[in-house]
């Protein structure tokens, strides 16, 4: 391919930018050779002139395609330079925001100065055992890379991160660290990391400092040794360091500062366990000052160097210790402090003895002041023949002093490092090792001293191992694809080595110098002028003669001489040395006295530098007699140096380049100069360019063919070999022979040659879409044309029959017109007619009606008149009689009184006399009374009559006045005219009668008017409240409706919640098992560990979280109390769900606490009861001597036990009395929804006390009846019988201080009659003793019945007040309802109805937890019973047992001759009977050597109810042991079992089926209601009859977890290596994905035609596999249905995690492909009818993230789509997964920067979870429904091939 085919219109190339470094431009014309310039465009669109050298002939880079642009590792770009490199770079950093890249071998790191989330644990996971090329680049992959290499070829590891200061090397090589630490061993056991993490407070404060590039700037290089076992195990570290910078002790440059340790010490003086070291604030020390500024802006110095103090503890120093070196960092300063004073002949000066600063300089280090201060201004000079003393001038005493402070820190230095090594040090033997180096970039700065000479030869060392090391990989590629090779000549930087360490180089003329006794910067400057002024790697500078220039690979670097003698010699003279030895701190003195004991260790690498590199330097021979240390600082660092190349060349290296992408620390911001300034510095451009001049590009022939297969013919595609077709297409592509050649398995290809075969694709692309373009337009073209024919056709068709129509309806319009006319004029005529006649009816009716009204007017007004005069006349004449019969009623009147008063007057003479009296008073004696009362009554009413008479005088008084006032106003007008008078007096009349009656009128009009208007107002008001009563019931009803609604709304919320609630709590526990089954593991490891000797070499990478299923240990047992209530708890959450369960478990938890409060309660009334017991029996013990005489009393004490066992069964009684009332009260509560006690229950409750007291008050009568028979017997019985001696009765109740029953205490008495009347002589009562007995029985039985009584009272007493409180409590109840009431009364109507439902609520809360207490109290004395029932039948039956066996002993005993028992033959009762000594042959035939085939076709879970006949029958016998042994050997077998297949799926299965076979059987059959409701009246028989397995139910449960979690662990670890291939790499859908080209870091899976690849139908076969095994054991349904939403969880979580690590599967035919195989699998889940499995759910992230790499992402419409799709996807995820889509093609457009940041501006406001990727080992709570068998015991046949014969049937 010609130079003008490349370069032609359109190319795009990169021409040199002094801003930007490189700048893309694009050719608008043609370039022909001889052109001098380009014609160029740049991307601003200016067009710019490129002129062409002639003579070289260098034409600019061309650029790579867009499609390469952003690739994951460099080597993959066809054009590989310098620009394209910063470009992909710069696209990775900035707009995917991608800091890693692969550039071959190297990892490029850039710094992003922001926190980002890639550095997890699930992303440690995630990089875990996959191959470097296979994931997204990443220190996790470097680190994985090394760590595998270890364990495969089993050789030692190194990782070297370079860097300048700020790339983050310290960061990447503490991430490195990390990743060893997490997959190579638990954190937990080992702290590796974290005490190295602890250190690296410790090595930052001694070690770091600010400086013009960096705040935190390591000052030294270090090399971290990672040692491992065999196993691959981290058991320990070691650090070395390398070049600590001492000269920054004393000097500091502007805008820098001195180590952090003295600015944190100085921000601490103020401590009270500081106050000695006398320090102030660092301005006033001048070796902390000198650099201005001494605080680091957003750094605290004082919590910094308490951090630095808690490493120091956690690292093992001592306090001591602490102090100490506090002191000697104090000490420095000090000392820098002294002030030296000039004499005045120059040659000598001194130092003031009271100068402070050195007194508290030789105060910390505990040396003699007046011998420092003497030694510090003179030295000795010792010859052969004597000593001299010579003092020293200022500019000598001044280097003296500074060389002791930077010797004295650089030993301490040495001493903290040699005591890191000492905590990260191991007693173990170290395997292998994986080194991380951490050490200085290339440096170059204004001024450059022996530092960056040092640091930049070390670069040179590590960049010439690093070439040798890309050549050596390069060589061996080449060869092992047996491809010619050609020698690539690459950059040997052999002779800049030479230059510096050869000899007679810089650093021997430098060492030779310094010996020289007057030796000078100068002169030494002028030996390397003189030296190698002719070596190309050095020159001399124009304008000086004290710097040398040293031609580095990366730089030219120019050093100014001043100061390198000094600090090549770093001068320490013996006599300073000498007074610290002598220090009389030991630290101080321990720094100083290892010089003298060992070889002279370098004073850059410290003491804690390796122990190899101290056995591997030579011991002097001889003593170092003069005052100076022989070896040099430029001597020392070379041997370091030398050593850690020959580490590194004897280990694997692997290369992480840190860049920093600005100076200014900004997140995410790209400064191309420094960025190319340090790639050229680190040796990424050298390889580049090693591999430019090879063949960089390299292609599988299966990649090629599949990216490149447009490119063959039809005819070349019938041949099968493809190695072959590629030959013959690149032969016709590619007349070059040199610009490919073909490997064994590969193509390589020179540099531009994939771009050329890119465009010649695209071509072809071009060519053929052009062709479909130009069919695809033909046939719309087509197309169109028929459609508009077809559509013409259509219209004609349209139009015609539309004209036709039209012509039509006009003639039939014209038909009906002529119609209408007609109708028309008939109408009108009509019309004219009608109206005339009308018209004069209208005229005649009206004349008529006229005459006949005018006629009726005048007939009206004639009767009118008539009825005017009758009315006149008749009231005229009414009127007059009126007034008539007034005038003879007055008279009559009058006349009648005068009569009545002359009739009274006669009466009452009469009644004075003497014979009307005694008429009067015959026979009326006996009425005088009757007469009185009438007398009384005549009074009262006389009285009234009086009063009304008395009214009506008045009146007629009144009225008779009137009258006569009348007479004579009518006598004195009697002149006058009387007709007149009369009719003036009508008129007045009528018009007061007529105004009377309007006045009337209007009252009563109002009056109507009035009441209609209240009537109305009454009506509309009515209705109105009718309307206000319908809206407010409608009103009413909607709230109550709405707060239903939220009420069920918020119940369904409380119960999600408390569901999620209770299964984050099932997942605790069920981690909890997992943890203590590891733990079992690892305990199970070690102790295996300790019997094995030897260990076999290889690559056993053994998980850390390896769990073991095998436990000898028997679980404790368990309080009945407490566990077995939760037990019960838990049966009722599998019986009835999760959901009610979950409603419930509050209610739960508060009765659980009030069952154990109670028991506590019980427990403590016991104690108290067992204390007064003893207390009475303690009592007893000190009264008995006194109360020998009585007998009364001896007898007392004989029935305590009867007492104490009377009371509390009657105790009981009243117990259970006063609970049935309450009962009966809360029922009748109950059914009256009331608060209110019912009448009813409460006389009930009253007749109860009654008849309590009255039988109390009978019982009291016959004791006091039966007391004085026995006082009146006793009496007797002690006057005849006073000489007999009493007879302790305590003697005959040996035991009467035990508890006994109370039928055992009934039968105590009677002995004690019977005894008592044999020892004592009754007789002289009667002859048989029968009032003896009597008096002494009733004297017992009245004082038991006494306390019994005074105790019944008691109770009955407190019974009363309880019950009275209780009806306080209701009625004040009752009053606060009544007072809510009202209340509620007075709100509003949504309010009352809120609030009503609130009060209710509450109460049926209350209710609810009343109630559960009592059924749980119920339930708790129902079980006891149980108990106690089960017990007494065993009773029972072994008394049964016993008559029988005496029975039929003694009937055997009686028969005199043998006859014959023929045993009955009794059905199967579903029990096994086995000896003892059979139990372990048992367990062996059928749990330990049991193989799943064996019962193929027999019942599922076979072994499990065999297990529980031998346990049923364990129980029947009674035999607990028994029990007990066989259930622990099932367990203990089931898990070595485990534990031996632990990678057999079908075994697992096979446990986990009859595990939970044999727990339900056990909950089956344990005789709880809860889990019979499904059992037929025969499994009820076969329940368990003595033994409670509760405890042994849970112990199930938990093996049944276990195993659970390791059948899972199996699953996965099957399923897990086809994931990916079978997701996202095979190709579902042929053709639809492209390979793009790859660089250095192949992918593992991309083999040669994909032939160990998975694809999808391999997983759907293996899962089929899965199910069908499950199901052939007989696994419970639902467990198969968490097992496989597990597993697709873990499918889900693999694919995305991939997904979101890996660029080359962003794409939108991964997206298709991706969508294409989800609903393969979820067709599977619905053909297996496993898609109420919660599996789909699982997979709702990936789903989502197919949707997004499918969906248009460009407009903002886009972003908001997305945005509302992905709702499972985290905000992260999403822009993650933006970041990585790649386009397979030229066609596609990447994600703009733009659109992305849109994304993250509408999900801003989501709360998601940090996390990057899923949790792929989260492992989703398992559940065991119960699931009861519908077998019988008695129809399960047991196989022979089980070798079960010692089992008999039962």
């Amino acid at each position: 391919m010609s130079v003008s085919e490349l370069y032609s219109q359109y190319t795009r190339v990169w021409i040199p930018d002094p801003d930007e470094v490189w700048r893309s431009a694009e050719l608008t014309k043609d370039y022909k050779e001889g052109d001098r310039s380009l014609q160029l465009r740049l991307e601003d669109e200016t067009i710019r002139e490129y002129p062409i050298d002639v003579q070289s002939n260098q034409l600019p880079f061309l650029r790579n395609p867009d499609i390469l642009v952003g690739e994951n590792d460099l080597t993959a770009l066809s054009y590989l330079h310098e620009p394209a490199v910063l470009h992909n770079l710069k696209v990775r950093f900035l707009e995917s925001n991608h800091i890693y890249t692969y550039c071959g071998i190297v990892l490029v790191a850039i710094n992003p100065y922001e926190q980002l989330p890639i550095y997890g644990q699930d992303v440690i996971y995630a990089y875990s055992g996959q191959n470097m090329g296979d994931m997204d680049p990443h220190i996790f992959a470097v680190a994985e890379e090394a760590y595998k290499q270890m364990a495969r070829d089993e050789k030692n590891q190194s990782i070297i991160v370079s860097g300048e200061s700020g790339a983050g090397k310290t960061v990447s090589a503490k991430y490195a660290m990390r990743y060893f630490a997490t997959v190579g061993g638990s954190a937990s056991d080992t702290n590796i990391e974290e005490k190295v993490l602890a250190s690296s407070p410790i090595m930052e404060a001694i070690g770091n400092a600010k400086t013009t590039r960096n705040d935190n700037s390591s000052r030294f290089g270090k090399y971290i040794q990672i040692g491992f076992d065999k196993r691959y195990h981290i058991i320990g570290a070691n650090m070395r360091t390398y070049l600590l910078e001492k000269s920054r002790v004393v000097f500091q440059a502007d805008d820098e500062r001195n180590y952090h340790i003295f600015y944190q010490l100085c921000a601490a003086a103020s401590l009270p366990e500081f106050k000695e070291l006398a320090l102030t604030c660092a301005e006033d020390f001048f070796y902390a000052s000198q650099g201005g500024d001494t605080a680091i802006e957003g750094v605290d110095d004082a919590d910094d160097f308490e951090k630095t103090r808690q490493a120091f503890t956690l690292l093992g120093v001592r306090d001591s210790h602490q102090i100490s070196i506090f002191k000697i960092i104090a000490s420095i300063l000090h000392l820098g402090n002294v002030e030296i004073q000039a004499e005045r002949d120059g040659d000598s000066c001194s130092i003031s003895p009271q100068d402070e600063h050195l007194s508290n300089f030789c105060r910390l280090l505990g040396v003699e002041h007046s011998q420092m201060e003497h030694w510090l201004c003179h030295r000795k000079l010792v010859t052969t023949a004597e000593t001299y003393v010579k003092t020293m001038s200022l500019q000598q005493v001044v280097n003296a002093r500074n060389a002791l402070a930077k010797h004295i820190y650089a030993q301490l230095f040495g001493w903290i490092v040699e005591h890191v090594n000492k905590a990260l040090h191991t007693s173990l033997k170290q395997h292998s090792f994986i080194g991380v180096l951490d050490i200085y970039g290339f440096e170059t700065f204004e001024i450059n001293s022996f530092e960056q000479f040092c640091i930049n030869y070390a670069n040179e060392k590590l960049q010439q191992q690093f070439n040798s090391h890309v050549f050596k990989l390069e060589q061996e590629e080449y060869m092992k694809e047996q491809i010619p090779w050609t020698l690539i000549d690459f950059y040997d930087n052999q002779p800049c080595i030479d230059l510096i360490e050869a000899k007679l180089g810089i650093l021997d003329l430098l060492d030779e110098e310094c010996k020289v006794p007057k030796g000078t910067d100068q002169n030494w400057a002028q030996k390397l002028y003189d030296r190698h002024s002719s070596s190309q790697h050095f020159q001399k500078p124009r304008m000086s003669n004290t710097a040398f220039i040293v031609v580095h690979f990366a730089d030219k670097v120019e050093y100014l001489s001043d100061g390198f003698l000094e600090k090549n010699r770093d001068t320490v003279y013996e006599e300073q040395i000498n007074i610290l030895k002598a220090s009389k701190f030991p630290l101080v003195a321990d720094l100083f006295h290892d010089e003298k004991d060992s070889a002279p260790a370098p004073t850059t690498t410290g003491k804690g530098s390796s122990s190899k590199i101290n056995i591997r330097s030579a011991r002097p021979q001889m003593k170092a007699s003069n005052k100076e240390h022989k070896k040099t600082v430029g001597h020392q660092f070379r041997t370091s140096l030398h050593l850690l190349m020959e580490t590194l060349n004897a280990t694997t290296p692997h290369y992480v380049r840190c860049i920093k992408p600005n100076d200014e620390k900004l997140p995410f911001h790209f400064d191309p100069k420094r960025a190319v300034q340090q790639l050229r510095a680190c040796g990424v451009l050298e390889t580049i360019r090693i591999s430019a001049a090879g063949y960089p590009s390299r292609w599988t022939y299966h990649d090629f063919f599949n990216r490149y297969r447009v490119l063959v013919k039809k005819r070349e595609l019938a041949n099968t070999d493809k190695k072959a077709i590629c030959k013959s297409v690149l032969e016709n592509l590619i007349k070059d022979p040199d610009k490919f050649q073909f490997g064994r398995t590969k193509i390589f290809f020179r540099a531009g040659q994939v771009a050329y075969l890119e465009k010649l694709r695209a071509d072809r692309f071009r060519a053929a879409t052009i062709m479909i373009q130009k069919t695809v337009r033909g046939w719309l073209q087509k197309v169109k044309y028929r459609r508009l024919k077809g559509a013409t056709l259509t219209l004609q068709r349209y139009c015609r029959g539309h004209l036709a129509r039209r012509l039509a309806e006009h003639l039939r319009r014209i038909r009906a017109a002529v119609v209408l006319q007609k109708q028309y004029r008939m109408r009108r005529a009509r019309l004219a007619y009608c109206r005339v006649r009308t018209a004069a009816i209208v005229i005649q009716a009206f004349t008529r009606g006229m005459f006949v009204r005018r006629h009726y007017c005048q007939v009206l007004w004639e009767h009118k008149a008539t009825i005017i005069q009758k009315h006149v006349r008749g009231w005229t004449a009414r009127r007059h009689f009126l007034r008539l019969r007034g005038a003879a009623i007055v008279i009559q009147c009058a006349f009648r009184r005068l009569k009545a008063k002359q009739e009274l007057k006669a009466l009452k003479i009469e009644a004075r006399s003497a014979e009307h009296l005694k008429r009067l008073n015959v026979g009326m004696e006996n009425k005088v009374v009757q007469l009185q009362r009438k007398i009384d009554d005549q009074n009262k009413e006389f009285k009234t009559l009086s009063e009304q008479l008395s009214a009506v005088t008045s009146t007629h008084t009144m009225e008779v006045e009137k009258l006569k006032k009348e007479l004579a106003h009518y006598q004195q007008s009697q002149s006058g005219d009387s007709s007149l008078r009369l009719q003036e007096e009508v008129e007045s009349l009528r018009t007061e009668l007529q105004r009377a009656h309007s006045e009337r009128k209007i009252l009563e009009d109002a009056h109507t008017r009035e009441k209609d208007e209240l009537r109305k107002r009454v009506a509309d008001l009515e209705q109105e409240n009718a309307l206000l009563k319908d809206e407010k019931e409608q009103l009413n009803h909607q709230i109550l409706c709405q707060s239903k609604d939220e009420f069920a709304q918020n119940s369904v919320k409380e119960n999600l919640l408390m569901k999620k609630e209770l299964e984050e709590e099932r997942s605790r526990y069920q981690n909890l098992v997992k943890e203590y089954s590891r733990l079992e593991q690892r305990y199970d490891n070690l102790r295996d560990e300790m019997t094995i000797i030897k260990q076999t070499p290889g690559h056993r990478r053994n998980p850390s979280n390896q769990s073991s299923l095998e436990s000898d240990s028997n679980y404790p047992s368990i309080s009945t109390s407490e566990v077995g209530d939760t037990e019960d708890a838990l049966q009722q959450v599998e019986e009835i769900g999760l959901e009610k369960a979950a409603m419930d478990l509050t209610v739960f938890l508060k009765l659980q606490k009030r069952v154990r409060e109670l028991e506590q309660e019980r427990k403590k009334l016991q104690v108290q009861l067992e204390k007064r017991e003893q207390q009475d029996s303690r009592k007893v013990q000190m009264e008995q001597p006194k109360n020998d005489m009585d007998l009364d009393q001896d007898a007392d004490l004989a029935y305590n036990s009867l007492k104490r066992q009377e009371l509390e069964s009657e105790n009981k009684k009243l117990k259970n009395d006063l609970n049935e009332l309450r009962k009966a009260v809360a029922d009748q509560a109950t059914q009256n929804n009331s608060t209110h006690s019912s009448p009813d229950s409460y006389s009930l409750l009253l007749n109860q006390l009654k008849l309590a007291n009255e039988e109390l008050e009978v019982r009291k009568e016959e004791v006091l009846i039966l007391r004085t028979q026995i006082v009146s017997a006793d009496q007797r019985r002690l006057a005849g019988k006073s000489t007999e001696p009493n007879i302790d009765a305590r003697t005959s109740w040996p035991n009467s201080e035990k508890h006994v029953d109370q039928e055992d205490a009934i039968e105590a008495y009677h002995g004690v009659c019977q005894t008592n009347s044999k020892t004592e002589d009754w007789g002289y009562l009667n002859e048989d003793g029968e009032l003896g007995l009597a008096y002494q029985g009733l004297k017992q039985v009245a004082r038991l019945l006494e306390a019994q009584l005074q105790a019944q009272s008691r109770e009955h007493e407190e019974e009363v007040e309880q019950l009275k409180a209780q009806v306080e409590t209701l009625k004040e109840e009752l009053d606060r309802q009544q007072q809510t009431f009202c209340q509620t009364l007075l709100l509003s109507p949504e309010a009352q109805v809120e609030f009503g439902v609130q009060q209710e609520i509450s109460r049926l809360t209350n209710e609810n937890l009343d109630l559960k207490e009592l059924v749980e109290k119920l339930e708790k004395n129902e079980r006891k019973l149980k108990k106690q029932l089960k017990i007494y039948m065993k009773k029972v039956q072994d008394l049964e047992a016993a008559q029988t066996l005496a029975q039929s002993e003694k009937k055997r005993h009686e028969l005199n001759r043998q006859v014959t028992v023929q045993r009955k033959e009794k059905d199967f009762q579903g029990m096994l009977e086995y000896h003892k000594e059979d139990e372990a042959l048992l367990i062996r035939n059928l749990v330990t050597e049991l193989k799943p085939q064996t019962l193929a076709g027999s019942v599922p879970s076979l072994p499990a109810y065999i297990l529980y006949m031998c346990i049923r029958h364990a129980d029947y016998v009674n035999d607990d042991l028994r029990v007990h042994s066989l259930l622990t050997s099932t367990i203990n077998g089931i898990k070595k079992v485990l534990k031996k297949h632990n990678d057999d799926f079908e075994m697992t299965t096979f446990w986990l089926s009859n595990t939970c076979r044999l727990l339900h059987c056990l909950k089956q059959y344990s005789g709880d209601e809860g889990f019979m409701t499904q059992n037929t009246a025969k499994q009820n028989e076969h329940c368990l009859k003595n033994f409670d397995l509760t405890e042994y139910r849970q112990v199930l449960s938990d093996l049944s977890i276990q195993i659970y979690q390791q059948l899972i662990k199996i699953a996965e670890g099957v399923l897990q290596p086809m994931i990916v291939s079978a997701m996202l790499e095979n190709e579902s859908i042929q053709g639809l994905s492209g390979v793009k080209p790859t660089g250095y870091r192949k992918r593992s899976s991309s083999m040669v035609d994909g032939e160990n690849a998975y694809c999808l139908e391999a997983v759907i076969r293996q899962m089929n596999s899965f199910h069908t095994v499950m199901c052939d054991q007989g696994l419970d349904p639902e467990i198969i249905l968490q097992v496989f939403k597990q597993l697709f969880y873990m499918i889900t979580a693999v694919t995305l995690n991939n997904l979101l690590l890996r660029k080359d599967v962003c794409s939108w035919s991964t997206g298709m492909q991706l969508r294409y195989n989800i609903s393969q699998l979820e067709e599977w889940l619905r053909g297996r009818n496993l898609h109420q499995s919660g599996a789909v759910q699982t997979m709702e992230p990936l789903i989502q993230a197919a949707q997004l790499l499918q969906l248009k992402k460009k407009t903002p419409e886009d972003a908001e789509a997305i945005c509302s799709l992905c709702t499972s996807l985290s905000t992260q995820q999403i822009v993650k997964i933006l970041n990585l889509y790649t386009p397979l093609n030229e066609f596609e457009e990447r994600v703009t920067v733009g659109f992305i940041r849109t994304i993250q501006a509408q999900l801003q406001e989501r709360n998601d979870p940090q996390q990057l990727l899923l949790d792929y080992k989260h492992m989703f709570p398992v559940l065991f429904p119960f699931n009861p068998s519908s077998l019988t015991m008695d129809s399960i046949h047991i196989p022979a091939c089980l070798n079960l014969e010692f089992l008999s049937e039962v």
